[in-house]
C-alpha cells in the first residue's frame, strides 16, 4: 500500500457515502474509467450521495484519489470545491469540462492531469490492482478561499482546520 493523503488527516467523524454507478470495494465500470490515459473508459465522473455528515455542515469538497500511482505522491483525479452545504449529491457526469451537474458556486481544480474535470481510472499497464479513493469533506466553513488554479493537495492542505466529517468509497481498476 502507498502513501493515503486521507489517512494523515486529523480524526473527523464519519458519514455515510453511496453511488448508484459503484460499490464500494469493487471494479470501477468503463464510464468511470480512462479515455484520456487510453484505458478504453469515457472518463465520466460516477454519481455520488452523501448521507448523515455533522450537524453544521456548511460546505463539501469532493476528491478521487489514486494511492498506487507509480509517482511519489499518488495522483489525484479530481477534486471539486464549495459544494453548498444543502447539496447532497452530484448526478454522474458532473465532472466534464463545463461541470453540468454542479450547483451554483462549486468549481473543479485542476487535477494531476492538469485538467479541470474529472479523469477516470487509468493506471500504466503492469502497475498492478490501482485503488480510486472517492471522499467527500463536510467542512464548517460556508466556502474554501482557494485559488482556482490551486492543486488537490494544497487544497486537502487547507481543509485540516474545517473538516467536520469525512465519508470514503474506494473502488479499484487494473489493466
Amino acid at each position: 500500500m502507498r502513501w493515503n493523503p486521507y489517512e494523515r488527516l486529523p480524526p473527523a467523524a464519519s458519514f455515510s457515502l453511496t453511488s448508484s454507478d459503484l460499490q464500494d470495494g469493487e471494479k470501477l465500470a468503463m464510464p468511470q474509467v480512462s479515455g484520456i490515459f487510453g484505458a478504453g473508459g469515457q472518463d465520466v465522473s460516477p454519481q455520488l450521495s452523501w448521507s448523515g455528515f455533522p450537524s453544521g455542515t456548511q460546505s463539501f469538497v469532493v476528491t478521487m484519489f489514486d494511492p498506487e500511482a507509480p509517482t511519489v505522491g499518488g495522483f489525484w483525479h479530481w477534486a471539486v470545491v464549495n459544494i453548498p452545504g444543502n447539496v447532497t449529491q452530484l448526478p454522474a457526469g458532473a465532472g466534464d469540462e463545463s461541470g453540468p451537474g454542479l450547483p451554483p458556486g462549486a468549481f473543479q481544480l485542476p487535477n494531476d492531469a492538469r485538467t479541470k474535470r474529472y479523469v477516470g481510472a487509468g493506471p500504466p499497464e503492469g502497475t498492478g490492482k490501482h485503488r480510486y479513493i472517492f471522499a467527500v469533506f463536510a467542512l464548517g466553513t460556508q466556502s474554501v478561499e482557494i485559488d482556482r488554479e490551486a492543486t488537490p493537495a494544497w487544497l486537502i492542505f487547507n481543509l485540516r482546520d474545517c473538516t467536520l466529517g469525512l465519508a470514503f468509497l474506494t473502488g479499484w481498476y487494473e489493466r
